[in-house]
């Protein structure tokens, strides 16, 4: 009897222990089954890679980083580059739509407008556009209304042409290289032309429809103007160092449009922080994430300042002096 008893208590502990085990287990797997779900996904989709559109790809992730929102931890993010191409572009959008992307974000025009195309319903953050209206993404910067809204970095160009001239009080003659596929570019362009011929310069314009025609685009221009003038332009960029080396060969100084650019072999810029535009963006992409904002109702984040930097090392390989007023306003960097 008494060792039926013995028996009888550990087959109690027994089921007493299963069912202790069995419970954790659940609850665990239930935990896990929660994690999951409130796992979201954040699609970013990338025009081209060049330093200013992965600057803005890292400062998004960072803006989101800011917000709480960590890629492996609370976020999923899924990164996809189009390297230029619109086909790969379209497809991709639909890639990340098919990933459940709680939030998709859009680097470079071309890339906000294959996920415009794609969807009508899932939010999207525009990061650093120059002409959101323009390239139809959104209606009024105000009162978005739609599906999209994001950061508008509206270029000083204004800024970017007195400087020239407080440069180059002599210029009679500017060229202005543009990519003609490139909306942005084609926008920015139209605003430096009326600005520069108010001023009182001779405006060349030169279309470049790939990066083929930089070389000899460059050589042209070169000889044709004073300076060079290039807007904001994801085609130069991807190949800006064919354009340096032709101007250099000509001796010729070239304005730029984003602070890197400065570093890269431009001469001055009024330049927006390419870096910070896209924290900006990351930080509108959290606020939909927590369901603090929808795109409809949030104005977009115009940014229509810069800071003034100049490459005084190029300056001096060219053979050209900085006015020491200039000097004192702008930050001074060196060449890579």
């Amino acid at each position: 009897m008494k060792n039926k008893g013995i028996i009888g208590s550990i087959i109690a502990l027994a089921i007493v222990l299963i069912g202790v085990f069995a419970y954790q287990m659940g609850s665990r797997q239930t935990n896990a089954t929660e994690d999951k779900k409130e796992l979201k996904t954040v699609g970013i989709l990338q025009f081209i890679s060049h330093p200013s559109l992965d600057q803005i790809k890292d400062g998004v992730i960072e803006g989101l980083k800011q917000e709480g929102y960590e890629d492996g931890k609370n976020i999923k993010i899924e990164f996809l580059n189009g390297q230029g191409d619109q086909s790969k572009l379209n497809s991709m959008s639909q890639q990340l739509l098919d990933k459940n992307s709680d939030v998709l974000v859009g680097v470079a025009t071309p890339a906000a407008k294959a996920l415009a195309n794609a969807t009508s319903d899932k939010p999207i953050i525009m990061s650093a556009i120059s002409d959101p209206i323009g390239a139809g993404l959104v209606k009024d910067l105000k009162n978005p209304g739609g599906n999209i809204t994001g950061v508008n970095n509206l270029t000083p160009v204004d800024q970017q042409l007195d400087m020239a001239k407080e440069m180059f009080p002599e210029a009679k003659t500017v060229g202005m290289i543009y990519s003609s596929s490139e909306e942005n570019s084609k926008s920015q362009i139209e605003r430096a032309e009326k600005r520069a011929t108010k001023d009182g310069l001779t405006v060349k314009k030169y279309a470049i429809s790939s990066s083929n025609d930089i070389a000899q685009i460059t050589q042209q221009a070169c000889q044709e103007t004073d300076y060079l003038y290039i807007p904001q332009d994801n085609t130069i960029a991807s190949a800006f160092q064919t354009m340096i080396s032709e101007s250099d060969k000509a001796k010729k100084p070239v304005f730029v449009s984003v602070d890197n650019m400065v570093k890269e072999g431009g001469i001055a810029t009024v330049g927006q922080n390419q870096f910070e535009l896209g924290v900006e963006s990351g930080k509108m992409a959290a606020d939909v994430l927590s369901g603090k904002a929808k795109p409809a109702s949030t104005p977009v984040n115009v940014i229509d300042y810069g800071d003034m930097i100049i490459n005084e090392e190029k300056a001096k390989e060219l053979g050209i002096t900085i006015p020491e007023n200039i000097k004192e306003k702008a930050e001074v960097v060196k060449g890579e």
